[in-house]
């Protein structure tokens, strides 16, 4: 399926401001009672450099301003898989994840019920890389050679682990010799482990550019492999629909323009969270887009109108859904 047109910053900002829905839409908290400011807020984001980490920083930076709670912060993790079970035991009250990981923590019953999404906030892109100077071409290449999936509790990790399965490269099913060797590296060590040679390949997910990814294509050289002719088997065999989505030419040095898998980036928090802490936090995500595009952001689907609601079929927060009904109807 051809990727939906990307929607910038600026006509995030632009369908905000048709809609007429600007900052100041935040309501009033009551000093006691089910209306309180809680004291405190957490955001499970990610590991130092990445989107989800600078994303989840801007969010409690925000929350905090606009006194939705006396204190937000923003959680380091290890990704995803980390974030929803942080989310699910009450340590995180928000949790920034990649829908294929709440997709299968649902399906699993791992949430009890109690998973559900406060809305889409950006389009996740597969990144897979190698030098440029490797010699590799396309996926198929990388049969019995090392590659990179993701830190231990990263979402990257099942979604690398769903792609190499769909090639035909994972395990016993790959033939003698054929398997890809799969390591888990968090970001940075991967980018270290590709420059030293010790890995292959790289497989990341994240929004589009990756800042430190983006520095190392300058120093180092880096060339991204197709992935779209593998999203029909990997929604087949996950039963979870991916996106083919463009990685837009010279996001990462002279590289050109590719098409890969994406995957929503979703919103997440418990099902009892309280409903007027729901609705402000979806007026933020409406009202005030603008704080939250992270700067290294460059034409990613992003915090607009039209796809905050595309939770890819995680369900909404109960509130979120009235509160989204109420600023759109």
């Amino acid at each position: 399926m051809p990727e939906l047109p990307a929607i910038s910053r600026r006509s995030a900002l632009l369908a905000v401001a048709v809609l007429g829905l600007g900052g100041g839409l935040l309501a009033s908290t009551a000093a006691c009672t089910p209306e309180e400011r809680p004291p405190e807020l957490t955001v499970a984001g990610g590991e130092s450099g990445g989107f989800y980490l600078e994303f989840a920083a801007l969010l409690a930076d925000l929350l905090q301003r606009e006194r939705v709670t006396e204190k937000a912060i923003a959680l380091t993790t290890g990704g995803s898989l980390e974030n929803i079970q942080r989310v699910l035991s009450g340590e995180a009250t928000l949790a920034v994840a990649l829908a294929d990981a709440a997709a299968q923590a649902t399906a699993l019953g791992k949430d009890d019920g109690q998973l559900v999404a406060l809305g889409k906030v950006y389009q996740n892109y597969v990144h897979c890389i190698v030098r440029e100077d490797s010699g590799i071409r396309t996926f198929a290449d990388l049969a019995g050679k090392t590659a990179g999936v993701g830190e231990v509790g990263s979402g990257t990790t099942l979604t690398a682990g769903r792609i190499i399965a769909a090639a035909g490269l994972s395990g016993a099913t790959a033939g003698p010799g054929r398997a890809v060797r799969q390591v888990n590296l968090g970001l940075n060590q991967a980018l270290a482990s590709l420059r030293d040679g010790s890995i292959d390949v790289m497989i990341q997910s994240g929004g589009v550019p990756t800042a430190p990814i983006a520095a190392a294509a300058q120093s180092l050289g880096v060339r991204l492999l197709d992935l779209s002719e593998l999203v029909p088997a990997t929604r087949a065999q996950s039963e979870f629909f991916y996106d083919r989505v463009l990685i837009p030419a010279n996001s990462y040095g002279n590289a050109p323009a590719v098409w890969t898998v994406g995957v929503a980036n979703l919103l997440l928090c418990r099902r009892d969270l309280a409903d007027h802490v729901v609705r402000q936090i979806v007026e933020l995500l409406v009202g005030q887009a603008q704080e939250l595009v992270p700067k290294s952001s460059t034409g990613v689907q992003f915090l607009s109108p039209e796809t905050l609601i595309n939770t890819a079929g995680l369900p909404l927060h109960p509130a979120a859904e009235a509160t989204y009904r109420a600023l759109h109807g």
